[in-house]
């Protein structure tokens, strides 16, 4: 690295280029249904040089922030990198997200550009007459210019020099930006700095066992911290090769990928194994897994069973890891060279700090549930939650960062996750807030009050529970139920969907107008409701 250049762009890039990799295969990119194609360091570098140089014609200054909503191709990689030479901040939103989601995000990030399909401009269009900060939207897949605003990405990359210098980065230049859902109010932008890649590239050695002989899968979208920070940023600083496969789940095609890609690392979800785990054996037998060394997985705490079965049938162990969007890498894992015990956390990575405290910010015992906290001061933490400090700064108390969850420290070490503090549903690796698909739903004149929470799930971790009070003059009805879903699906996003959906007479509140979801969650499971004096009339 050049004293003092922290720019990730350049460190996945040039850097790499400087070093010898120029020809080396940075992705194999493996579309659905087309050949795959082979991108080096050197193209990886001069694509993303273009990029650099297109926000330049544009006028984005350091600072400014721009979006990537696009599905898994090689030009979410170009993006990205691109952004991140020129010290413009980039955003990355998942491709199912609906209208709603779109406007909160790019609303309150005052975003001056995205990049995305042609075939989400409808979405965008919808939108677009909202977001007075955004200048121009690059279509990927347009040949012409449509007007000032929609703009052709071919033709403007066509058109772009290849070479850029990239300034000189400090470390705290702002870099990524991802939201994140709470219980409450709108998705929380979390905004990271350039030396997040100082903790990433540590835990893509210590943890993943990334080395430059490897060959890296990681399946998660770059929609999500965890496909920014070990699908582009931690193994392309290390000069590893990466697998980018842009089809949908399917079993017989993740492994023939697995095979045939020779992959030796695999980071995926337990989501996604729990569904391997239902497949027949048969489907995984025929395939040659002799190259793959560790599988590690994330989002959500990985259940003992799919630990065993991969041990069983795959005759691998699992490695599950826990970080957050707000941590920007791993924390705590299991990984080589530790024991694993099944459905713990594991232990903390080297020069990261957990404590167990109760609500006032004081330890509490071994064996006792607690708050999981960190200790301030890794490189990878977040430095703010974009326009919403106030809120950032309240996730302090003692000098550790208060994280949401829950959990218990046995007397060896080893953390274990209860829960979250908050209401915020996690299904499939995914946090969804209640209040975003509850607001969603009062938008709809059938709709008087609604109430959603989280219920166990065995293959998403948890699932999506809707109650609904319909207004008068509306009756339940299964075309209503399906009209319910399909808003939440355009408005919030296809993830937000609910799997059950309850039509109820009243959705209990306390007396200042809170939506019980304690209530509701016991209802549903069929539990004690516990203390109910608080509950209106």
């Amino acid at each position: 690295m050049l004293l003092n250049q922290y720019n990730i762009g350049y460190i996945c890039t040039k850097q790499q280029c400087d070093n010898g990799l120029a020809d080396k295969i940075a992705f194999r990119w493996i579309a659905a249904s087309s050949v795959p194609v082979n991108y080096s360091f050197n193209d990886l570098d001069l694509q993303s040089n273009k990029f650099a140089n297109i926000l330049s014609a544009l006028g984005l200054q350091t600072g400014d922030i721009f979006f990537t909503f696009l599905p898994k191709c090689p030009e979410q990689f170009f993006c990205f990198l691109g952004a991140l030479k020129k010290e413009v901040i980039c955003g990355t939103l998942f491709s199912n997200f609906g209208d709603e989601a779109l406007l909160d995000r790019l609303g309150d990030s005052g975003t001056v550009g995205i990049v995305t399909k042609k075939s989400f401009l409808k979405k965008i269009r919808r939108i677009v007459n909202q977001l007075p900060k955004l200048k121009y939207v690059l279509v990927v897949d347009i040949d012409e210019h449509q007007d000032d605003t929609f703009l052709s990405y071919p033709k403007m990359m066509a058109d772009a020099s290849d070479g850029y210098d990239t300034p000189l980065t400090t470390a705290d230049t702002p870099s990524v930006l991802h939201y994140t859902s709470g219980s409450t109010g709108k998705p929380k932008g979390v905004l990271h700095v350039h030396k997040s890649l100082l903790h990433q590239v540590k835990t893509s050695q210590e943890v993943l066992q990334l080395n430059a002989d490897e060959i890296l899968w990681c399946t998660a979208d770059q929609g999500w911290v965890t496909g920014t920070s070990y699908g582009i940023i931690g193994p392309w600083s290390l000069g590893v090769s990466q697998i980018h496969f842009g089809g949908m789940y399917d079993a017989d095609q993740w492994f023939k990928v697995l095979a045939e890609e020779k992959v030796t690392i695999w980071y995926s979800a337990p989501t996604a194994l729990r569904m391997l785990m239902q497949e027949d054996d048969a489907v995984f037998q025929k395939y040659d897994l002799s190259h793959l060394k560790h599988i590690f997985s994330v989002g959500e705490p990985l259940n003992p069973e799919v630990i065993q079965w991969s041990k069983r049938v795959l005759g691998k162990e699992i490695y599950d890891t826990w970080f957050q969007t707000e941590t920007g890498a791993i924390m705590i894992s299991n990984r080589p060279g530790i024991d694993i015990r099944p459905g713990s956390m594991g232990t903390p990575v080297k020069g990261i700090k957990p404590a167990i405290l109760a609500d006032d910010g004081e330890p509490v015992c071994d064996g006792v549930q607690g708050n999981l906290c960190l200790k301030l001061g890794w490189s990878s933490m977040f430095v703010t939650y974009l326009n919403k400090d106030d809120v950032y700064q309240k996730k302090f108390i003692n000098g550790h960062y208060f994280t949401g969850d829950t959990a218990v420290r046995d007397m060896d070490g080893y953390f274990w996750f209860k829960g979250r503090s908050d209401d915020v549903i996690n299904t499939g690796g995914h946090l969804i807030s209640p209040f975003e698909i509850e607001s969603a739903l009062l938008e709809l004149e059938e709709v008087a009050e609604s109430g959603v929470i989280a219920a166990p799930d065995e293959m998403l971790f948890e699932k999506v529970v809707a109650f609904v009070n319909l207004n008068q003059g509306f009756e339940p009805s299964k075309e209503l139920e399906i009209k319910l879903r399909l808003y939440i699906s355009n408005k919030v996003s296809s993830i937000a969907t609910p799997q059950d959906l309850i039509f109820v007479d009243k959705v209990p509140k306390n007396k200042s107008g809170k939506i019980m979801r304690r209530v509701l969650k016991a209802r549903y499971l069929g539990e004690d409701e516990g203390d109910i004096s608080t509950l209106e009339d």
